[in-house]
């Protein structure tokens, strides 16, 4: 191996490695001793000359993302038993990659949570043998080859396939090859789309052209609480993408589902999983519709719907948007709290990770008080267990969400 960059920090700023935070910042560094690319293994010391941890060297604010607090990520064996504690702790919690076909009842799952699993920029998706991998780091980008090698290793007849989507989260700037495509694919697999299977429910989900990996895994809990409160109610699903939470609402036993989406491709694929769901929807009234969420909210005739879910695309996406943010959360809130039936409730979301659980919950607060109306909070949400979040990097808590009764 070739000599370790060393990144030296400033006395006194080792206090957040020492609690296994796993960002080093470019402010705590006093020096570094060589010549790091963006994207290389460096280890990181303190300013007394203790060495911390290792991790990927990049430009920016957060300058090191630590892959190890006491061991070397350039070791043959890294990849397979950091992948293998990610797979592990799924099993722990019942999502497992051997479970298959209509007689699993789930059969899609986050793999790999970035920080969350020890491995910061990283995301892979489970879709019944397909890894879908998203790199978020120059240094993640480049490691995709012995990424996908020890999936391959760990996951063997399992895995139909390895797609690398990271052209839209890896680093534009850093000078990547960024164009989406396969990096290992059992013979005979040619497929872009899968049906795959959540809580019983059947999702068809196309990884090369669907937003995200193809699905958005993190509600699949709270999609289960929507279809137990659907029963006889009048839904709206604003923001509905492919139809995740009106499926779960019309297999509940829900009155009507109307769906709302500004993206005609998502309207097509909400098609295909109501007629895939059609034998578990029963008489539900289905109205679909390609259009701007809010202006379809705002346009809608007040009482119409008695549920009501509200789960934007991330408003904030960097603290520089924060209050242009929170007022579009606002607005939003307000005017689903305003037009929603009496005794009707309301799932709202924020998937900004600007945007804490509480300033989330004091802008629904604020949402409320400016429709006069009595809103009670039920319940309160975040992402599902297979996106987990470490404790020592509450960063991760990025998806929260309320029910709102509102009489």
């Amino acid at each position: 191996m070739q000599p370790m960059i060393k990144v030296i920090l400033k006395k006194n700023r080792d206090e957040s490695l020492r609690r296994f935070h796993p960002w080093v910042f470019s402010g705590a560094i006093a020096q570094i001793q060589g010549s790091p690319a963006e994207g290389d293994i460096v280890a990181v010391y303190s300013a007394e000359g203790e060495m911390l941890a290792m991790g990927h060297y990049q430009l920016g604010s957060i300058a090191v993302r630590i892959l190890s607090f006491d061991g070397d990520p350039r070791d043959p064996g890294f990849w397979t038993a950091s992948l293998a504690r990610a797979i592990a702790a799924r099993e722990a919690v019942g999502l497992r990659c051997d479970a298959s076909g209509e007689s699993a009842p789930t059969t899609c799952f986050r793999l790999v949570h970035g920080e969350g699993d020890g491995l910061p920029g990283l995301i892979i998706d489970w879709y019944d043998g397909v890894c879908v991998l998203q790199a978020h780091s120059v240094g993640m980008f480049r490691s995709k080859g012995r990424i996908c090698d020890a999936l391959r290793e760990l996951l063997t007849d399992r895995l139909k396939a390895v797609y690398d989507k990271s052209a839209g989260t890896a680093p534009f700037k850093a000078g990547l090859d960024l164009v989406d495509g396969y990096l290992y694919r059992r013979d005979g697999f040619v497929q872009d789309e899968l049906p795959v299977r959540e809580n019983g429910r059947t999702f068809i989900v196309n990884w090369v052209e669907g937003q995200k990996t193809g699905f958005f895994l993190d509600q699949r809990d709270n999609r289960a609480l929507v279809g137990k409160y659907a029963a006889g109610r009048r839904v709206l699903n604003l923001f509905c993408y492919t139809g995740g939470f009106s499926i779960y609402a019309a297999s509940g036993g829900a009155e009507s589902v109307d769906s709302v989406d500004s993206s005609a491709r998502a309207v097509s694929l909400l098609e295909k999983n109501i007629a895939a769901n059609r034998d578990s929807c029963g008489e539900v009234t289905f109205g679909n519709y390609c259009a701007d969420a809010m202006d379809f909210l705002a346009s809608s005739e007040a009482g119409k719907y008695d549920l009501m879910i509200v789960d934007p695309p991330a408003f904030a996406k960097h603290r520089g948007a924060l209050k242009n943010a929170l007022r579009a959360y606002q607005r939003l809130n307000a005017s689903a709290i305003s037009k929603v039936a009496p005794g009707g409730l309301v799932f709202t979301f924020s998937c900004s990770q600007v945007v804490d659980k509480i300033t989330f919950a004091n802008t629904v607060f604020s949402a409320a008080a400016q429709t006069g109306r009595s809103v009670r909070i039920l319940d309160r949400f975040c992402q599902g267990a297979d996106h987990p979040v470490s404790i020592y990097h509450p960063e991760g808590e990025y998806l929260k969400g309320l029910l709102l009764y509102v009489e």
